[in-house]
C-alpha cells in the first residue's frame, strides 16, 4: 500500500518543479524518471500525477502519457477572471482584520517590491508579488478562498512571468498592488475590494494583448 507521506512528498516536489518552471508546459512526465528522481514507487508517482491532473497542472494524453498542461491565453484570462473575484473578497477580509503589525509587514513588502522594480530584477519582483499575495491571504483568514486561489494561481505561473517581461508592466503592477495595501492599511474594505478588482482587470487586459508580458 502506498505510504501517504511518500505520495505527499512526490506531489509537492512535482508541483514545485512545474510552478518554478523546471518542467516547462508540454514537458512529458516519464514515470520511470520520476521514480528515480523522487525515490518512490511507480504507484506513488502515478498517484502524484493523478493529483496534479485534478489540479489542472498536468494532463494525460491518450497513448502518450502525462505532460505538463499548456494553459492557453484564453484559459489564462478565464482563470484570472475567477481569481479576481476571490482576491477581491480576500482583500476585503484583510482590510477588516488588519492590525498595525500586519500593515507594517505589508508596507515593508511593498518597499522590497519597489526596490526590485527599480533594480530591474524582474525575477525577484515576481517572487515578491507571490509573497505579498500570500501575506494578504493569510491575513484575510478565508481558507476556502485561499485554497481556490492557490490552485488557480499555480496554473498561471508561466503567464505571470511572461507578463513581467513587458516594458512598463512592473510599474503598473506595483501601483495596483500598492493601492490594495494602502486600502488595507486604512482599514477600508470597500476600497480594498475595489483596488483588487481594478488590479486584476489590468492583469486581464495585459494577458489579452499580443505578446503579453506583467506579474499578477
Amino acid at each position: 500500500m502506498e505510504g501517504t507521506p511518500d505520495r505527499s512528498v512526490a506531489e509537492e516536489r512535482l508541483r514545485t518543479a512545474i510552478t518554478d518552471g523546471d518542467l516547462a508546459p508540454g514537458a512529458r512526465l516519464v514515470e520511470a524518471d520520476l521514480v528515480e528522481l523522487f525515490g518512490v514507487s511507480r504507484g506513488t508517482v502515478r498517484l502524484a500525477i493523478d493529483a496534479l491532473v485534478a489540479e489542472g497542472l498536468v494532463e494525460r494524453i491518450p497513448n502518450r502519457g502525462a505532460r505538463v498542461r499548456v494553459v492557453t491565453t484564453e484559459e489564462a484570462v478565464a482563470i484570472t477572471e475567477a481569481r479576481m473575484a476571490l482576491e477581491s473578497l480576500i482583500a476585503r477580509k484583510a482590510a477588516q482584520r488588519a492590525t498595525d503589525d500586519d500593515v507594517d509587514r505589508l508596507r515593508a513588502q511593498v518597499e522590497l517590491m519597489r526596490g526590485a522594480v527599480g533594480a530591474g530584477d524582474l525575477l525577484k519582483y515576481s517572487a515578491l508579488i507571490s509573497q505579498l499575495h500570500g501575506q494578504i491571504r493569510d491575513l484575510a483568514d478565508q481558507p476556502v478562498a485561499k485554497g481556490l486561489v492557490d490552485r488557480l494561481q499555480a496554473q498561471l505561473v508561466r503567464h505571470q512571468f511572461r507578463l513581467s517581461l513587458r516594458p512598463g508592466r512592473p510599474q503598473v503592477s506595483l501601483r495596483g498592488l500598492t493601492a490594495i495595501v494602502d486600502a488595507i492599511a486604512d482599514r477600508d474594505p470597500d476600497r480594498a475590494e475595489a483596488a483588487a478588482a481594478q488590479h486584476f482587470r489590468g492583469v486581464i487586459a495585459a494577458l489579452s494583448e499580443p505578446n503579453p508580458g506583467g506579474p499578477a
